[in-house]
């Protein structure tokens, strides 16, 4: 378990921390052990095609793409979730370091928003809220303990399809920018009995003038065992999410 403060053992927030986490299936770890045809894998450049009726090839999985650079994909059902709730935790849990640490107690040790005050600016909608936020955190993704700074956009100014969205009615949760050399999309829509997410991971691109551009060098290939680790942690972090979101929603949704 990630070490918490006094003050976060008194809060209401600690019955969650103490909760045993949600474990995904076994066979979703075992389908993830190696990596997956690359030909099956959406190339950043198509990622508009996750709004398209049913499924796509590769939903999970990882690999190396034929330029050297590298992706995950992962499937999470989220019975109970609503793309509301989607974009009200990404608002509220950068708030304090506590809301992550519940989100995945083994592995997720802070979180914290560079933007506070946009966070609890109530005449923000919740996109809006974490939007062009920027998100400093420490986690173990399979790697040992790293620092992370995740950079949330609008889907809009990584490449998505702006009159696409306008008539969306699941929301996408991302990150990319000139200076990271990753780019982040959680991608959910609504189905008959909540929401499911579709998580992309392009590793080896960043964000120019609002496209994917290539930024890892000429010649290197992008390491594999990262990926995997990465792809594992997605797992077991969103069934917990999946798990948890609608009973944390009901109590804190309106205490930021």
């Amino acid at each position: 378990m990630v070490p918490i403060t006094e003050e976060e053992r008194n809060s209401p927030l600690y019955k969650y921390y103490i909760r045993k986490m949600t474990p995904p299936a076994p066979s979703r770890y075992e389908e993830v052990q190696e990596p997956m045809d690359p030909a099956s894998a959406l190339p950043v450049q198509e990622m508009n095609k996750l709004f398209d009726d049913g499924y796509l090839p590769g939903e999970i999985g990882y690999c190396r793409m034929p330029d050297g650079t590298a992706t995950l994909a992962n499937l999470t059902q989220m019975p109970g979730v609503t793309p509301e709730m989607f974009d009200w935790w990404f608002a509220w849990h950068g708030v304090a370091p506590m809301r992550y640490k519940i989100w995945n107690p083994e592995e997720h040790y802070y979180c914290q928003t560079r933007d506070l005050e946009k966070a609890l600016n109530s005449s923000l909608s919740m996109k809006e809220r974490y939007w062009d936020t920027t998100h400093d955190i420490f986690e173990d993704v399979g790697q040992g303990k790293q620092k992370v700074t995740i950079n949330f956009r609008n889907p809009a100014d990584i490449g998505f399809d702006r009159e696409k969205l306008k008539n969306f009615k699941g929301t996408i949760v991302c990150s990319g920018n000139e200076e990271s050399p990753v780019i982040m999309c959680h991608f959910m829509r609504p189905t008959k009995d909540g929401s499911e997410l579709r998580t992309r991971f392009w590793m080896g691109y960043n964000v120019v003038n609002g496209k994917p551009s290539r930024k890892l060098p000429e010649g290197v290939q992008f390491p594999l065992e990262p990926v995997k680790s990465l792809l594992l942690h997605n797992i077991k972090e969103f069934t917990n999410l999946a798990a948890i979101l609608p009973e944390v929603y009901a109590e804190f949704h309106d205490k930021f």
